[in-house]
């Protein structure tokens, strides 16, 4: 199943209040970027996904920090395109799967490679990429497993600084993180600086 990450580069937030979600879908396209991560850390999550996805179709929303069956297609009837976990839980592939939801669960070990692999998962996220041993770890990992196919999503310590470090790893596919929509940004409605920081973002991405 297919997770459009062609900009490379997913901003995760999360939002308490639902008037922000339209402020800030907008803010991130005028800054170029088209796929944004919100938490199911929430009660207003579901209401956020399904604001934007009715009014932003553009903007590809993944749906975070899915640890219950329930909340898969919950994220999937809001408008989500995709979901997104800390970590790998069968059961949770499992059921994505059954329902048709494109899902990429967390890891950080090689046997968790294998097992998010054998579970037909090839789109992993690498997480948190900080602790879990960062650039070399992912270089240690693309040893025996960059033959099947699989590829990474950085989360946890990824910064403006070191993004394009881990761009440059061919087993990575995109980094994510909440620099660019800082929580502290959202509170103070500075939309204008979240659109420059996309801006600036994607220009290192490129």
């Amino acid at each position: 199943m297919n997770i459009p990450l062609d900009k490379r580069i997913v901003p995760v937030t999360t939002l308490k209040d639902v008037e922000d979600a339209l402020p800030l879908a907008d803010a991130l396209l005028a800054g170029g970027l088209d796929t944004l991560e919100i938490t199911f850390r929430t009660a207003a999550a579901p209401a956020v996904v399904r604001r934007i996805a009715d009014k932003f179709p553009a903007l590809r929303i993944g749906a975070g920090t899915l640890l219950e069956k329930k909340q898969l297609a919950e994220a999937r009837d809001a408008g989500a395109a995709f979901g997104v976990a800390p970590g790998l839980n069968r059961a949770i592939v499992e059921e994505a799967g059954r329902i048709g939801f494109p899902f990429m669960p967390g890891v950080m070990t090689p046997s968790e490679v294998e097992n998010g692999i054998s579970l037909g998962c090839k789109l992993l996220k690498f997480f948190p990429a900080n602790l879990a041993g960062g650039i070399p770890m992912l270089q240690a990992l693309a040893g025996p497993y960059a033959q099947t196919g699989v590829k990474f999503v950085v989360l946890g310590g990824v910064t403006p600084q070191n993004m394009r470090e881990f761009l440059d790893l061919p087993i990575v596919a995109a980094v994510g993180g909440s620099w660019i929509v800082d929580p502290k940004l959202i509170a103070a409605k500075d939309w204008k600086q979240i659109t420059q920081r996309a801006k600036d973002a994607l220009a290192v991405a490129k």
